[in-house]
Parts: structure tokens; C-alpha cells; sequence
């Protein structure tokens, strides 16, 4: 019972350009490694997410996830009909939504997009971040981590650096000792 969080980001820290593409992910892989991505969507039971990546989600053919999605938004009114019975939309209190996930029997929970998983960081409400560095530098876009105000201590799980230069690293949120 865990909210995760598994995302792409340049070196300089980014996870898409100022446009919002992510085309630059895009780099040599002749081996086909998915970096961790099968094993960690095998543990998920739904995803949840914000609007804007959902709309990005929708423009990939095929649409990527066989999984229940949540789609954070105050704006979204309606779902593709061809999505409706594995895509919901939702809105209000973090902690609220994740307990209503957990009580449809979600259990484990992807958390993904940077204003998702930041407003997530905020309320404490992470417990596994896995973050695949790709050796681009950016130099502007969308940050990973802006605006969440706090220090937030992780310890660092795994690490696994590949032949292209991508490096996985695996963070759980450190433990507080009462």
C-alpha cells in the first residue's frame, strides 16, 4: 500500500521542454531496456494523474496504460467514451482521493506529472520516487521538483547506470523516527 512515482528527467532536471514535449526522450536504446518500467507497472493497480498529462497520454497511439486512471482536474468534464469504464476523473483533497482509490481496491498507486507529483511531495503523500536521469542538458522546461516549499528527506534504494548513460535511481521517503 504505496503512492509511486517513476518519471523521466533531463540531467538539469527537467521532465519536458518549455512546450511540453517530451521528444528528447527519444535516445539511442539498441538493447530495447525499458529501465525498470515493466517490473515497476506490474506493481501498480491505478495511476493517477493530472490533466495536462492525461491529454498527453490521449495523443500516444496506441493509449499507454491497461490500468484504472485518476485524472486530477477541476476543468475535464468528460472521457473518451473508449476510456470510460478505466479512466475517472477527480478532484478535491489529496488524501481524500487517495482513500477513495484504496477503498475501490487500488492499492498501490502511480503518481505522475510534475504539478501531480509536486502537490503529492507537498502533502507528504510519497513514499517511492524512481527517477531515470538521461544525459541531456535542456537548459529550460518543466521541472520535477519546483514549488513544493519543504525539505523532504529519501534514502537512496538502488542505482543502475546503462550503457547510454542513463542512470535509475530508486528513493524512498526516509522513515521518521518517533
Amino acid at each position: 500500500m504505496a503512492n509511486y512515482v517513476f518519471v523521466a528527467q533531463s540531467l538539469d532536471g527537467f521532465i519536458a521542454s518549455k512546450d511540453g514535449s517530451t521528444n528528447w526522450l527519444n535516445i539511442p536504446n539498441p538493447n530495447k531496456i525499458d529501465y525498470g518500467y515493466h517490473n515497476f507497472i506490474n506493481k501498480i493497480d491505478a495511476i493517477i494523474m493530472g490533466r495536462l498529462s492525461f491529454e498527453k497520454a490521449l495523443s500516444y497511439k496506441p493509449y499507454p496504460y491497461n490500468k484504472h486512471v485518476f485524472v486530477l482536474s477541476n476543468t475535464l468534464k468528460t472521457i473518451p467514451i473508449n476510456l470510460q469504464d478505466h479512466v475517472e476523473i477527480v478532484n478535491g483533497d489529496l488524501k481524500k482521493i487517495v482513500a477513495y482509490a484504496k477503498n475501490k481496491g487500488f492499492e498501490n498507486l502511480y503518481i505522475d506529472g510534475a504539478k501531480t507529483i509536486q502537490s503529492f511531495l507537498k502533502e507528504d503523500l510519497i513514499d517511492e520516487i524512481t527517477i531515470n536521469t538521461l544525459p541531456i542538458i535542456l537548459g529550460e522546461g518543466i521541472r520535477l521538483f519546483e514549488n513544493i516549499n519543504k525539505t523532504i528527506q529519501l534514502t537512496l534504494e538502488d542505482r543502475i547506470a546503462y550503457e547510454n548513460g542513463i542512470i535509475t535511481a530508486i528513493y524512498t521517503k526516509q522513515k521518521v523516527e518517533s
